[in-house]
């Protein structure tokens, strides 16, 4: 796709520069939607097209606003990365009316009419970590499963290919503990020393994002509890605790190539001069453990 968005740029010459996307982010204060943001920079930058980024900081309003904004200020595509996949319907909606193609990005929305949805494959991620806890677990044991932000098609996918797998797959673990800790570190924390004490045995945690599972982590080891953790981002505070067998597993996306790839695409959508028929792109994933680790 990119040897395509170099394309377009060069086709559209000089104009290529007036051409302005606006990337609307869910939060910055996560690592992975910066590196996110840092892909769509490069991607712009390299074919001479204005980015504009905005930090919704999680909340759904500041993140409506920002839309507005961005519409305002004349964009051309629209990327957003949503808080809650149906909250934002009326702003995405209104940027469409204006004549804005958008694209959602890791984030469905869920509407009508998007120009492309371009994010990892959730639900196999999700059954990836079942289908390795299982195996860790020799197809029993109880586990916790920490949800991300409710709303939020990432974790309705995420939660989707955990529990499909283990219903179909793995019956014999039970998920004795089920609570959303919005994909923060310090609620992932704080969740988890509450599900701990009402817990007295749990072998698994499964967590929807890796700031949840190292918020978990941290309670797991302040308990000096012997638990298998496994996040889903493979952000660099997660690969690093994996490394060093303090995590068992994180499901990594390719976040840069999220962004990278979602301004390629908005390329391709100036160049075309119009809005493509609604796609969805699939970015890869893979699981990231340490094999000297014993489980």
């Amino acid at each position: 796709m990119r040897i395509i968005a170099v394309a377009f740029a060069l086709l559209l010459g000089s104009s290529a520069i007036a051409q302005t996307i606006g990337l609307s982010v869910s939060t910055l204060d996560n690592p992975f939607f910066v590196t996110l943001r840092d892909g769509a920079q490069a991607m712009a930058d390299d074919l001479g097209m204005e980015l504009l980024v905005t930090d919704a900081r999680d909340s759904v309003s500041t993140q409506i606003s920002d839309i507005e904004d961005l519409v305002q200020r004349g964009i051309d595509v629209l990327i957003v990365n949503p808080t809650d996949s149906d909250a934002v319907v009326p702003a995405v909606a209104a940027a469409m009316a204006a004549g804005i193609p958008v694209i959602a990005v890791d984030r469905g929305v869920n509407t009508e009419g998007l120009a492309y949805f371009i994010a990892s494959d959730n639900v196999a991620g999700g059954s990836a970590a079942a289908e390795f806890i299982c195996g860790l677990l020799d197809g029993s044991g109880p586990v916790v499963e920490l949800e991300g932000i409710p709303g939020v098609s990432a974790t309705r996918e995420r939660g989707e290919g955990f529990n499909t797998f283990m219903r179909e797959q793995c019956p014999g673990v039970e998920i004795v503990a089920r609570q959303t800790a919005n994909f923060n570190r310090a609620e992932g924390l704080t969740v988890m020393e509450n599900i701990l004490t009402a817990q007295p045995d749990i072998a698994a945690v499964f967590a929807h994002n890796d700031e949840m599972a190292l918020g978990a982590l941290q309670a797991v080891e302040a308990m000096g509890r012997d638990i298998i953790v496994v996040g889903f981002d493979a952000t660099d505070d997660a690969v690093a605790a994996v490394e060093d067998c303090r995590m068992a597993a994180t499901v990594a996306q390719l976040p840069y190539q999220l962004g990278a790839q979602s301004v390629e695409a908005a390329a391709g959508i100036v160049a075309a001069g119009a809005p493509m028929q609604t796609e969805n792109i699939a970015v890869e994933l893979e699981l990231v453990t340490e094999e000297a680790c014993d489980w």
